[in-house]
């Protein structure tokens, strides 16, 4: 399974690291780096269905859970 955001669907991005010197000099060194996003296991209720639904969630994806409700979320990116 993929690590990706049931909600936001945003998953992991492939970045690159500089540092101070080689700022100046237009080369990376350091390579590339795969940033991941903070994914979370949890248990989210639903009041209008009554039952309980766990999803791998992010950080963000929780704010939108707070924000718009777990009914109208979990709706929105297609999980019930």
């Amino acid at each position: 399974m993929a690590k990706s955001c049931d909600i936001t669907k945003r998953g992991s991005v492939s970045g690159g690291r500089y540092s101070n010197r080689t700022r100046a000099t237009q080369f990376n060194p350091c390579g590339t780096i795969r940033r991941y996003p903070n994914l979370q296991k949890k248990t989210v209720y639903v009041p209008e269905l009554k039952k309980s639904v766990r999803i791998t969630v992010s950080a963000r994806g929780l704010r939108t859970i707070e924000k718009k409700g777990a009914f109208r979320a979990l709706r929105d990116a297609g999980i019930i």
